[in-house]
């Protein structure tokens, strides 16, 4: 028989406080989203203020770059946290540093450039930490407190956020450039620019900070208590609490179960024979899909100028200017291709699949980014064909967050058994943000043209950018990056209308465990 309280969970109805738990810990992915990509706009100002429109390449890297190495190390400490201490006790460490981190940042000191850079990638790296954190947390609390019908959609929504978190960073620029630009006229003062980006970046403090007492005041989930910390009661009453269900636990049952359960370590070949192969598809799936996502979205400028046509960064007289339009371009792709994307996910999880969703996404993200590579100088660049590559460009984000973007997300927090599925989690997550490092750091260098050719202006932009393979292969690259996802996705077996005891193959019904949780 299973535990009472789990069983109430799986099957409870969908209630206020599930839609609370979506507020409050999809505020968190709005907040990362925020952080994660408000940075495009912020580099661009940097390098006209302190630059003079030649920001080198591996500053440019490193500021784009930085918040995503502390995620990375932030995934794989506060997973393992949330293993050791709960989920809920981890959650509020995140959420001090991401808001604490957001704010330092935004006052990062000086007047040089060494170090004002210097001090806002100190910064941004410990506001990564935070968000790394906030990833397996997130998802982990989700998972463990909705119900087997409706799981899928809830940590769907909450990831969803993340669309609206980067339509919010391009809002945010939009309306600051312009109060800025209607203040200081065709020429700002160095004062005015500098506030520009100092606000963009202090504003990622506000949706954070906003969901801090709600959710200091979250209980721990019923899982974790019961399964982890070995206390039915305790979890037996705070899920009577929040979800209003009269719930009797019979007191000695969680004993005989975590007595007669295997509990084998992570790094012990039990678990690589039960769950190796699918921590392989969740790690290598999600770091093949942030590889082209990242490049895609921190580096949307790049593509601009070259395909759509606006201006380089140096052809700006006023560099406020160059904040707006290309705020305004992310906001379209974000309305157009993003935000529909999370939707549809949303909607359809629980019916199609994760399994599915996330093979027909990754399919069709690798086609539309060979559909753009392939006939990228003889076709796309032409002035006619400006918009068609811009609805293409558009698809590839579509099926991103229709497909492995979200799916990546979902699946880690429903294989894996209570007392390693955060870690597992992180794990995922971590080996998605080294993908991510890859596109951010690599794609910049990769997508440069392979010949320099002086065509004023854009020659005096680049000049101290070394020369790469170009960005029809650049492309190409991340074309064959979401292939190898695709085939990865077979390792992962689907989870949908399953509890996720029913997703732990040690507690599989072959087990002869009387005791054993079907």
């Amino acid at each position: 028989m299973p535990l009472k309280v789990l069983s109430a969970l799986d099957s409870a109805r969908t209630q206020l406080y599930h839609f609370t738990a979506i507020f409050i810990s999809g505020m968190g992915f709005f907040t990362d989203a925020y952080d994660f990509f408000c940075i495009p706009r912020v580099c661009n100002l940097l390098g006209s203020i302190y630059y003079e429109n030649k920001m080198p390449i591996h500053v440019k890297a490193l500021v784009n770059g930085i918040a995503l190495c502390g995620a990375f190390a932030g995934q794989l400490f506060f997973a393992w946290l949330g293993d050791r201490m709960g989920r809920k006790r981890a959650y509020g460490f995140t959420l001090t540093l991401i808001v604490s981190s957001s704010i330092a940042s935004g006052f990062s000191i000086g007047r040089s450039p060494g170090c004002v850079i210097g001090s806002l990638c100190f910064f941004r790296f410990w506001l990564g930490f935070g968000i790394g954190g906030d990833y397996p947390l997130s998802a982990t609390i989700m998972a463990e407190y909705a119900s087997t019908k409706t799981r899928g959609a809830f940590i769907a929504a909450v990831f969803g956020m993340q669309g609206l978190g980067i339509l919010a960073a391009s809002t945010v620029a939009l309306i600051v450039s312009a109060i800025m630009k209607s203040a200081g006229g065709d020429k700002p003062s160095f004062e005015q620019k500098d506030a520009v980006w100092r606000i963009i970046l202090i504003m990622g403090a506000v949706p954070a900070g906003f969901t801090f007492y709600w959710r200091m005041r979250m209980p721990e989930t019923a899982r974790y208590t019961a399964l982890v910390a070995r206390d039915a009661r305790q979890a037996e009453q705070d899920m009577s609490r929040v979800l209003h269900l009269d719930i009797y636990e019979i007191d000695s049952y969680i004993l005989s179960t975590q007595t007669r359960h295997p509990q084998f370590g992570l790094f012990s070949m039990a678990f690589v024979k039960r769950h190796g192969l699918e921590l392989l598809g969740t790690s290598s799936t999600w770091f093949f899909v942030d590889i082209a996502f990242y490049s895609g979205n921190l580096f949307q400028n790049d593509i601009y100028h070259e395909v759509v046509g606006l201006k380089k960064q140096c052809q700006y007289t006023n560099p406020l200017d160059e904040v707006f339009r290309t705020a305004k371009g992310q906001a379209l792709i974000a309305l157009c291709g993003a935000l529909p994307g999370y939707i549809f996910s949303i909607l359809l999880i629980d019916r199609v699949g994760r399994f599915k969703i996330q093979a027909i996404g990754f399919f069709f993200m690798s086609i539309s980014l060979f559909a753009l590579a392939i006939r990228y100088k003889s076709y796309w660049l032409k002035e006619h064909h400006r918009y068609g590559f811009l609805a293409i460009y558009c698809l590839t984000f579509f099926f991103a967050n229709f497909g492995p973007n979200t799916t990546t997300f979902i699946v880690p927090a429903e294989l894996f058994p209570a007392r390693l599925r955060s870690t597992c989690h992180g794990i995922s997550g971590a080996a998605g943000k080294a993908g991510a490092i890859i596109g951010a750091f690599g794609f910049l260098y990769a997508s440069q043209p392979r010949h320099r050719e002086n065509h004023g202006h854009d020659n005096n932009c680049r000049n101290s950018y070394p020369t790469g393979i170009g960005m029809k292969n650049a492309l190409i690259i991340l074309g064959v990056a979401c292939c190898l996802g695709f085939v990865c996705t077979f390792l992962i077996p689907e989870t949908k209308k399953r509890s996720l005891e029913e997703n732990e193959l040690e507690l599989a019904k072959t087990d002869a465990d009387p005791c054993s949780i079907q």
